[in-house]
């Protein structure tokens, strides 16, 4: 992808896809990115210089003479560096407005499939994670529909998400937590959640423990069993009990040896022995969902399951495409305009590929 090449001759087609030029100057103003119009002139300008600082990863002396050979603006580098930092909170706004263009669904649509997941994001010269964008992906169209952008210190949880009646939200073992779980149920939505089998208080419905490794180690090679129970309430945060069904299936043994091994290079590097019963559960697959046997069999829910690698190729996508994951600069505004830059272009070119796709230069359908 050649991202000045748009920049520079597609950017006017580009900036379409967001708000009116009139509600994109009030909101820069609004938000304090478009303070002084001396360098600048407008909201327009001010975007399309983010946009070539963190889309197309020019540096600030690159972009200042970009913008100048191409008479776009005339500034200081310096000066398009305080700009960057003001820009922050207007760059989330515009990321706002587009996913709420793609919350409303089609005509007759009850839920969407939706697959959750988070990325973390280093700073230069960090060894640790500084950042987390938290993602929601619409499996039926393969776009991003949720972005939230937090520090190291916003865990993963199902509540970040806005979900609808009869939406079905599909996760990894860091969203297996009731407080989550609880209000979807609640909400009349569904989830379908893959389990750690040490953190997830399971019971039958006579209130007895369920014995997670006594089920698990009943199943038939290669065949997927489930069994009715749920998760256990919380008095403490006023969280009810929810009924979910605990579905399962034996790995392959190559699988499981590799799930295994993983285990005992994470212990080693902690200088810890792994827990046997980890080793064990490492040879299943386990799942809990809240959607009835009536409306998808076990085996299916399994399938779904399987689609949830969606957004793990969506943040592969991010990163190899559009370099999410090489941040500028420590600075924690100039991160967030970055960040959010980035994730705007991602939906501004899913809109952009779309319509391109869609488009009959000859002005009607051929047949």
């Amino acid at each position: 992808m050649n991202t000045k090449t748009i920049l520079e001759y597609q950017w006017p087609y580009l900036v379409s896809f967001l708000a009116p030029t009139d509600a994109l100057e009030k909101s820069a103003k609004d938000l304090g990115a478009l303070k002084r119009r001396r360098s600048v002139d407008s909201a327009n300008t001010l975007l399309r210089l983010i946009f070539a600082w963190a889309f197309c990863g020019m540096s600030l002396r690159q972009t200042t003479a970009w913008a100048e050979a191409a008479n776009i603006a005339t500034l200081s580098n310096v000066a398009l560096l305080k700009r960057l930092r003001l820009a922050s909170d207007w760059l989330e706004y515009l990321l706002t407005l587009k996913l709420a263009e793609r919350a409303s669904p089609p005509t007759g649509f009850e839920g969407r499939l939706r697959i959750v997941d988070a990325t973390m994001i280093s700073k230069p010269g960090s060894k640790g994670a500084d950042w987390r964008v938290h993602l929601s992906l619409d499996l039926a169209t393969s776009t991003i529909d949720h972005v939230e952008l937090t520090d190291f210190r916003g865990g993963e949880t199902l509540n970040r998400f806005s979900l609808r009646s009869g939406d079905v939200v599909i996760a990894d073992r860091g969203y297996a937590h009731l407080s989550g779980l609880a209000p979807i149920a609640i909400g009349h939505g569904d989830f379908l959640v893959r389990i750690p089998w040490s953190s997830v208080p399971l019971e039958h419905h006579d209130g007895k423990p369920v014995d997670i490794f006594s089920f698990l180690r009943g199943l038939p090679e290669g065949e997927v069993g489930e069994i009715n129970v749920r998760i256990r309430n919380d008095a403490k945060r006023n969280l009810p009990a929810v009924p979910v069904r605990l579905i399962a299936v034996r790995k392959s043994e190559a699988a499981a040896a590799d799930t295994r091994m993983k285990l005992i290079k994470a212990a080693s590097k902690k200088r810890r022995t792994p827990d046997p019963r980890s080793l064990e559960a490492a040879a299943y697959t386990f799942i809990v969902t809240s959607i009835p046997s009536e409306t998808i069999s076990a085996k299916r829910v399994l399938d779904l399951y399987r689609f949830r690698w969606q957004i793990e190729i969506a943040f592969k996508r991010l990163k190899s495409l559009l370099d999410l994951d090489e941040l500028p600069a420590k600075d924690a505004s100039l991160t967030r305009t970055f960040i959010y830059t980035k994730l705007l272009a991602a939906l501004l070119l899913d809109d952009f590929t779309q319509a391109y796709v869609s488009f009959s230069p000859w002005g009607f359908n051929l047949r």
